[in-house]
C-alpha cells in the first residue's frame, strides 16, 4: 500500500494459517495487547491515531481485514457465514502472534466483528470497546429492537443497496468534491460528520480506495427480490455479510456465554451511519422517491439500530456482563478520529479498570 504511516507505527506483511495480510503495530512488543479491527471501505491505517496515543504499556495491533487494504486480493468474504470469516483471521493472527488473550476494539463493521467475538470466542477478550459498532443485527432489513426482518428473503440488506455512484468513484479515482458522492463526499458527510475534517483526510480517504472492488469483494453480489426495495444479500463480500440474514442466532449466543467481557459503547451523539434512522438504510431513503414504490414506514421502517444495541446491552448486564454507555457530543461516527482527545481519555481509562 502506498499510505504513509504516522510515527510510532510499523507495517509488516504477516502471514497466518489463513490469511496475508499487512499489520500495523505500536507499542512495547511485550505490552498489553489491543486489537484494533477497522469498518468497511476502510484499513487499519483509519486507527493509527489511536494506536500511538495508547499509554506506553499497551501494544497495539491493526490487520488490514480481507477484502480490504494490504490482504491477500485472492481470499475472499464468504458472505454465508457471517463475520466468522472476519473471526477467524484475527484469531488466527493474534495465535501466530503469541497473543492468548487481549483487548478488541471495533468500529462499524468492526464493531460487528466484537460481537460475533463475544458469542464465538469471549474467552479470549480482556475487555471490548464499541466506538460506532454496526447492529448486532447487521445493516438493513429489521423493523425492531429485536430485529425481526421486514421481509422473509431479507431484501433491503446486502451489496445490492450500495450507492453505485460511489463505487464508481472509487473506480475512477475520483478524489474531488464536485460529484456529490463522490469518495471523499462520503466521508464528509456520513463518516466524518460536518464540520469535521481530519488533519490526514487525504490518507485515511487512500486507504478508502485500497478496498477490493467486484462481485466477490465490494459491493459483492446480490439476487432480485420481489420485495420494495426489489434487492436482497448475495453471498460473497464483506456488505453481504453484514446482512442480518446471516446473523442467525448471534445474540442468543451472546447471552448464552459464560465469559462475558466488559464492554464499552462509545458512538457520537451526530452519528448517521450507525442510528435509528441511518442515512443509509432504505427505510430512511424510502420516502424520498430515490427507488419507487416505497411500502410506507409501516411495511418497512427504519431500523432501529441503537435500540438493537442498546436492548442487547441492557440483556447482557441482566445476565452477568458489565457495560458502559457513552455519547460523544458534536461527533459523527468515527469520534476516534474527529474528536481524539476526548476518546482516548474515556478508551485509556475503561482499558485500565477492565484490565
Amino acid at each position: 500500500m502506498n499510505v504513509p504511516i504516522l510515527p510510532g507505527i510499523t507495517a509488516a506483511t504477516v502471514t497466518t494459517t489463513r490469511l496475508t495480510t499487512r499489520v500495523l503495530f505500536a507499542g512495547p512488543e511485550d505490552g498489553i495487547p489491543v486489537l484494533f479491527i477497522h469498518g468497511n471501505f476502510s484499513s487499519a491505517t483509519w486507527w493509527e491515531e489511536t494506536m500511538v496515543a495508547l499509554p506506553p504499556r499497551y501494544r497495539a495491533i491493526a490487520p488490514d481485514q480481507r477484502g480490504f487494504g494490504g490482504a491477500d486480493p485472492a481470499v475472499k468474504v464468504d458472505a454465508t457465514r457471517g463475520m466468522r470469516d472476519f473471526v477467524d483471521d484475527a484469531l488466527a493472527l493474534m495465535d501466530h502472534l503469541g497473543y492468548e488473550r487481549f483487548h478488541l476494539a471495533g468500529n462499524s463493521l468492526g464493531g460487528l466483528v466484537a460481537w460475533w467475538f463475544m458469542a464465538d470466542a469471549p474467552s479470549r477478550l480482556l475487555s471490548v470497546t464499541l466506538p460506532g459498532a454496526g447492529s448486532p443485527y447487521g445493516f438493513g432489513g429489521t423493523r425492531d429492537a429485536q430485529g425481526t426482518p421486514t421481509h422473509g428473503d431479507f431484501a433491503g440488506s446486502g451489496g445490492g443497496l450500495l450507492n453505485p455512484v460511489l463505487i464508481q468513484g472509487l473506480l475512477d479515482g475520483d478524489h474531488g468534491t464536485e460529484a456529490p458522492f463522490s469518495p471523499r463526499n462520503v466521508l464528509r458527510m456520513l463518516v466524518w460528520g460536518p464540520p469535521h475534517i481530519p488533519e490526514r483526510e487525504d490518507d485515511l480517504l487512500e486507504a478508502m480506495f485500497q478496498v477490493h472492488i467486484g462481485d466477490r469483494d465490494l459491493p459483492g453480489d446480490k439476487e432480485a427480490s420481489p420485495n420494495w426495495p426489489y434487492v436482497r444479500p448475495g453471498k460473497w463480500g464483506a456488505t453481504n455479510a453484514m446482512s442480518p440474514k446471516y446473523v442467525g442466532n448471534l445474540v442468543q449466543r451472546i447471552l448464552a456465554a459464560k465469559d462475558k467481557v466488559n464492554v464499552l459503547w462509545i458512538y457520537g451523539a451526530d452519528d448517521v451511519a450507525v442510528s435509528n434512522s441511518a442515512a443509509s438504510d432504505p427505510g430512511t431513503w424510502g420516502p424520498t422517491g430515490r427507488l419507487p414504490g416505497y411500502p410506507g414506514a409501516e411495511e418497512y421502517p427504519p431500523q432501529p439500530m441503537m435500540e438493537q444495541i442498546r436492548t442487547l446491552l441492557d440483556a447482557y448486564a441482566g445476565s452477568g456482563g458489565y457495560c458502559e454507555e457513552i455519547a460523544i457530543k458534536d461527533s459523527g461516527h468515527v469520534p476516534f478520529i474527529t474528536h481524539q482527545d476526548e476518546f482516548n481519555r474515556i478508551f485509556h481509562a475503561f482499558l485500565e479498570r477492565a484490565g
